[in-house]
């Protein structure tokens, strides 16, 4: 009787081939598709894919026989059947009435598609009937809202809505705008009978079709009219009530996995919140009453030339045989199809991939023929010929229109055009309803537009990181989000969308180099690909030269009485011609959000949204808890009470809480906290991730003001960071160890901070301003704080001390307390980078520590008026700490393998050695000084050993040049003291003289080996003066052997040999100084002296002779010595000579000559020396040249001459003549014998 026709599931493609093709079987539960179907039509281009289907699997349809009466209900009728879809009996031939949020139940489902894919979602009816403006008198009424370049439609009964209005009260403000400019004489149309008729005989010929057993059986008349009854009831209104409402029916199975509201937006390391809780009852409860449930039986992503949309469906598709896929419909063979009715077809057809329509006829409901039409040639039926190109058109323009008009996300437009009308006009509710009196809660669209914000917003979050151009979309959406929400009514949304601003802003990533410029330039804002854009700017060109084109629906065209409406259509006609409204596809033409590039602005907004965020969660738990709110002024006992204790104890103590807090979670965490919340619940761990964000944010701003060198704003900041970490641990259980990381680096930059504090105690002042200063939105923050801890575990860590020595142990307990959370138990896997920093920051603090203690025990020695042998405690006290800070310092440093900061350390080691070696010098009342004792030599051989091993630590130069020559430089410092000290204060008491010169010899060499003579450094002059000075030392101490041996001839040579020697060595590193001519005079006079002491000795007058001249040429080089000082002495009588415009020229200290280096007295000392001893010298070669037996030659007469004139003007010279005009002349005698001296010494050694 009935023909089978294989159905197919729609989204698979179709072929030639005859057998059947099943595609997957369903059960009614949900299942997606992504197959897809290019139309036929070579006009148009039309592409559909299935997303989601809730049809069964393809079933055959009965065709009908003739003469069928589809007025006798069939026994099925109404009855709940999978093959009509998961709709049942609601479902009459087309979908049901449209709900007014049925957009957002697709949009919610498809949340990856809104925003950036699709440009339309809405049911396949508002589709439909857009694209039917142009040929059709009925009234359209479409509620439109924008999420990023995503359009939302719904249909919005504004008959419905107004019933509404007057038993409620809501709306009047729009049912009066209405009246006045639309429909003065408002009232509301009945469906009529034949409407009724014409679907009821729909849904049986639907029944019947599916009855695939044979003759359809009619039913008792008592019963066809309580079905009539039911029917009627099927299409009765569909607003909803209110959205709070709670007696609504279970949830049906869910279209698209839901994610959790705090999983989607990632909360850091806290696990998700559960279902029951992640928004408010609207999600649980208010969906299936509200029209938010996706009851579409299809949801298709339908691409339809450029234009892609997300459509619902409920048109039920059958199958059968050589007809895989069609779609039933029923005509009265009186009536011919219209235009209007083949539009609606083929639209239907081309959104389900349903390549042919099967047309059953009927005359007063008697089932007349059956007809198969193929998809594409729906167009050209006879009374409803079309062009698809010009539906195309239509569609493009009506798009483009809606996105050139509907530009703010968050609001409410209404696309409105009356019955009979050609006018189509846009109005934004939104702005009418802030313009009335009536509350913007009263607007029944802002609740589900701000959810879909935030669940795009949501969405968009778990992007962010890869691409970062969705930053300032996702901004823009929760702005517009919390904008729209009661702050009251939705605290939960509004906190959760201000944690997502605040991660919006990254805090530990680096600047951008490239990509910043167009960041800061709002680039980013728009949700759209680049090449969008680029067509975006054609169209702008091409939308300025059509200007006159598209004034159709700008603001200056619009009629007087539609002042109100943001945009007007004034021809439906308009919309056929091709490109009629070209759209510029701006989402944000006037508001973008960049995302700051400035690490301190960024933090900034993040402490604003965590303070929002706060705000409302204190809000919550208020409402949602019995608790008295506590007073942020009243402590609460805790287990840590007595961390308030200044000291050492409170340092430890605090270490060893951070410890405990370490371990696993305390049985007690599952007492409420001190507000009143339970662990576990949303609102705790909302809470932990919003202190962890505040900390971070002011880590970051104190590390920022470290860098600029504001010390006291950085504490400031620190302290905050640290009570926000310390609100943590109180709400806690246990700390994942990227918190427990976190705050090892709090710890370490208050530490570095209290450091820097210490080094620069003269700007203290200016640091305390800085660090009391405190601005509100921090102020709101630590009230929020303490109503979860009393925020006093950090107070030692972060008070501003004016103590340099609390500092730098604060400083350090910081970095202790650092390292043990390094090395706990919870961290010791993690990277050994940071541990590596904060043993360097360790060691540098122990370092400092060390130093502090050493300077304050040399202060004591300089304070101290008489000098005793007994060392006082207090100084040997302050050595124990120094030299224990510097032991811990080095170890740390050894840790790392950090040579050279071990060399420093063992160099300041050495240091204090050297200090402790000076305490134990005994100095008598009278300031003159005993011989130098053991423990001196003990302390001195000490430092030598620690510079040795600083040395050996360094191994090379190459390592670290500065580094190394400061030690060289130190260990040459201390064996030329311990040299000096022994040949100055030589312990005759304990040790014989040969055994101090051979110990001063030894040390002598070793301060020379240390000299570096070669190398070029600001330190080479004082190396060559130390050097000159050792061999100046050595040369007088063998001097002084020399004269006092006696007996030894063979020791007497020797050290008459390295006498001649040091002193040769001295006077050239003297000459080659320029800067010492005192020290240059004296040793040359010393060698005369030798040479004298020498000739003495000596029998023989020849002998004597040539010991005399070697003398005279020693003293004729002090004519060098001579030139120096007097150049000194002449630069000093210019700076007298000159005016002091200060009028001090005649002080009489000014005779030291300030800028000069001559000590004058050491001048005429060394004067008093040199006329006795270059007198003798004269007249001793006079006596011995004029007693000489041999006859003298011609030489040696001129050479007597002037030996004889030289001595004569010697003796004649003035005794007080200034002290320049002396020196003139002894260089003026000097230069008299230079030639004769050299002659006569050639002389003789011919």
């Amino acid at each position: 009787m009935s023909t089978s026709a294989a159905d197919r599931e729609p989204g698979i493609p179709l072929d030639d081939a005859k057998e059947d093709i099943s595609g997957p079987i369903c059960t009614g539960e949900s299942s997606k598709h992504d197959s897809a179907l290019c139309s036929g039509s070579s006009e148009i281009k039309s592409r559909a894919v299935v997303k989601y289907s809730a049809a069964p699997p393809p079933t055959s349809y009965a065709l009908l026989q003739e003469k069928t009466d589809l007025k006798l209900p069939p026994a099925n009728w109404l009855r709940e059947n999978p093959q009509l879809g998961s709709a049942g009996t609601t479902v009459l031939g087309s979908s049901s009435k449209s709900k007014p949020f049925s957009s957002f139940g697709m949009a919610y489902d498809f949340i990856d598609c809104i925003g950036d894919d699709v440009d339309v979602v809405s049911d396949s009816e508002n589709i439909k009937k857009l694209l039917k403006i142009p040929y059709s008198k009925s009234h359209v009424s479409m509620a439109v809202h924008r999420v990023g370049r995503t359009l939302l439609l719904d249909e919005l009964d504004i008959q419905e809505l107004f019933m509404r209005s007057s038993q409620t009260g809501d709306w009047t403000w729009l049912k009066e705008f209405y009246q006045r400019l639309i429909d003065q004489k408002w009232q509301r149309k009945k469906k009529s009978k034949e409407h009724w008729y014409q679907k009821a005989i729909l849904s049986k010929f639907l029944y019947y079709s599916i009855n695939g057993d044979g003759a359809a059986e009619p039913v008792p008349d008592n019963l066809n009219k309580g079905q009539k009854d039911n029917e009627a009831d099927e299409f009765c209104s569909s607003w909803p009530t209110t959205f709070t409402s709670s007696d609504t029916e279970e949830s049906a199975a869910p279209k698209q996995e839901n994610v959790s509201v705090d999983s989607q937006f990632a909360l850091g390391q806290v696990t998700s919140v559960p279902k029951e809780q992640n928004l408010p009852a609207l999600f649980n409860e208010g969906e299936n009453s509200q029209g938010l449930r996706n009851d579409f039986v299809r949801n298709i992503m339908w691409t339809f030339e450029d234009i892609h949309m997300l459509v619902g469906s409920n048109m039920p598709i059958f199958g059968g045989g050589r007809y895989p896929a069609v779609s039933l419909r029923l005509r009265d063979n009186n009536k011919p199809i219209n235009i209007l009715t083949g539009i609606d077809y083929w639209l239907d057809n081309l959104m389900c991939n349903v390549p042919e329509l099967v047309m059953c006829f009927h005359v007063n409901g008697i089932v007349q023929k059956y007809e198969m039409i193929k998809t594409e040639d729906i167009p050209h039926l006879e009374n409803s010929t079309f062009s698809t190109r010009v539906v195309k058109d239509i569609a493009q323009n009506i798009l483009s229109f809606l996105k050139s008009n509907c530009t703010k996300e968050g609001h409410t437009y209404w696309l409105f055009k009356a019955s009979g009308s050609d006018f189509v006009k846009l109005y934004d509710l939104t702005t009418l309803c802030e313009e009335a009196e009536e509350e913007k809660c009263q607007n029944p669209f802002t609740l589900p537009v701000a959810v879909l914000l935030y669940k795009v917003a949501s969405n968009l979050m778990l992007k962010v990181r890869q691409n970062k151009k969705h930053y300032g979309t996702v901004r823009t959406l929760l702005l517009n989000c919390v904008k729209l929400l009661d702050q009251d009514r939705h605290p939960q949304i509004i906190a959760s969308a201000a944690y997502m601003l605040s991660e919006l802003f990254q805090l530990d990533e680096p600047p951008e180099e490239d990509g910043g410029e167009s960041l800061r330039a709002g680039g980013s804002e728009d949700s759209y690909s680049d090449e969008d854009r680029e067509e975006e700017e054609d169209d702008d060109e091409e939308l300025t030269e059509d200007s006159d084109e598209n004034s159709s629906y700008s603001n200056c065209s619009i009629p007087q009485d539609d002042s109100k409406a943001v945009a007007v259509i004034r021809s439906v006609g308009e919309l056929s011609v091709p490109e009629k409204y070209k759209s510029t596809h701006l989402i944000r033409p006037s508001c973008a959000f960049p995302i700051s590039q400035d690490k301190e602005e960024r933090c900034r907004h993040v402490l604003s949204y965590v303070l929002k965020a706060s705000l409302r969660m204190i809000f919550i738990i208020k409402k949602e808890s019995d608790l008295p709110a506590a007073d942020p002024n009243t402590p609460i006992p805790l287990k840590y009470e007595d961390r308030n204790a200044v000291g050492s104890c409170a340092a430890e103590k605090g270490i060893s809480l951070l410890l405990e807090r370490v371990g696993p979670l305390q049985a007690d965490q599952k007492h409420p906290t001190r507000s009143g919340m339970i662990p576990g619940s949303w609102q705790h761990r909302m809470k932990l991730q919003l202190f962890l964000k505040a900390s971070k944010a002011y880590y970051v701003l104190s590390d920022a003001a470290t860098n600029l060198l504001k010390y006291g704003r950085a504490l400031r900041y620190i302290k905050l960071s640290l009570q926000c970490y310390d609100a943590y641990c109180s709400v806690s259980g246990t700390l994942h160890p990227q918190v427990l990381h976190f705050h090892s680096q709090c710890l370490s930059l208050c530490g570095d901070i209290q450091l820097m504090l210490a080094q620069n105690a003269n700007n203290r002042a200016a640091y305390l301003e800085e660090y009391s200063y405190q601005t509100k939105e921090d102020q709101e923050i630590l009230h929020s704080l303490h109503r979860e801890s009393s925020c006093q575990a950090f107070n030692m860590a972060t008070d501003l001390s004016m103590d340099p020595e609390y500092q730098l142990f604060v400083s350090c307990k910081c970095y202790e307390a650092a390292y043990e959370l390094l090395v706990s138990e919870a961290l010791k896997d993690e990277s050994s980078d940071q541990l590596a920093q904060v043993l360097k920051r360790l060691g540098n603090i122990r370092n400092e520590m060390g130093v502090f203690y050493m300077n304050q025990s040399a202060a004591m020695q300089t304070e101290k008026e008489v000098k005793k042998s007994v060392v006082s405690g207090a100084e040997q006290e302050m050595w124990k700490k120094s030299f224990a800070f510097f032991e811990k310092g080095m170890k740390d440093f050894e840790a790392i393998r950090d040579s050279t900061n071990t060399a420093l350390l063992l160099c300041n080691t050495g240091r204090l050695m050297r200090i402790c070696a000076q305490a134990h010098c005994a100095v008598s009342a009278d300031h003159s000084r005993g011989e130098f004792s053991p423990e001196e030599a003990l302390y001195y051989n000490k430092a030598i050993d620690y510079y040795l091993r600083a040395m050996k630590s360094l191994a090379s130069r190459e390592n670290h040049p500065a580094v190394w020559d400061s030690v060289n430089w130190e260990l040459s410092t201390t064996y030329f003291t311990l040299a000096t000290l022994l040949q100055d204060y030589a312990p005759l008491s304990r040790k014989a003289q040969e055994q101090i010169e051979r110990e001063v010899t030894e040390a002598m060499m070793k301060s020379l080996k240390y000299c570096d003579l070669q190398t070029e450094s600001a330190r080479q002059p004082l190396y060559q003066y130390r050097a000159a000075t050792i061999h100046h030392r050595l040369a007088s101490m063998y001097h002084s052997c020399f004269r006092n041996q006696v007996g030894d001839e063979h020791l007497r040579k020797q050290h008459r040999s390295l006498a001649e020697l040091h002193y040769s060595k001295a006077v050239c590193l003297f000459l080659s100084l320029k800067d010492a001519p005192c020290e240059l005079l004296r040793t040359l006079l010393e060698r005369v002296a030798f040479a004298e002491f020498t000739m003495a000795g000596q029998s023989s007058s020849a002998a004597k002779l040539k010991s005399l001249t070697g003398a005279l040429e020693v003293m004729t080089e002090t004519r060098y010595a001579f030139q120096l000082i007097q150049k000194e002495l002449q630069e000093e009588q210019t700076e007298l000579n000159e005016p002091d415009p200060a009028g001090s020229a005649g002080s009489p200290d000014v005779v030291t000559g300030p800028t000069s280096g001559l000590n004058l007295q050491e001048v005429i000392k060394l004067i008093g020396v040199f006329e006795p001893s270059f007198s003798f010298l004269l007249l001793q070669l006079i006596k011995l040249m004029t007693t000489i037996k041999r006859k003298p030659s011609n030489k040696d007469e001129e050479l007597l001459k002037t030996y004889k004139n030289v001595y004569s003007k010697l003796l004649r010279a003035e005794k007080n003549a200034p002290l320049l005009s002396r020196v003139e002349l002894y260089m003026e005698l000097l230069q008299q014998l230079t030639p004769q001296v050299g002659g006569e010494n050639m002389a003789t050694h011919s």
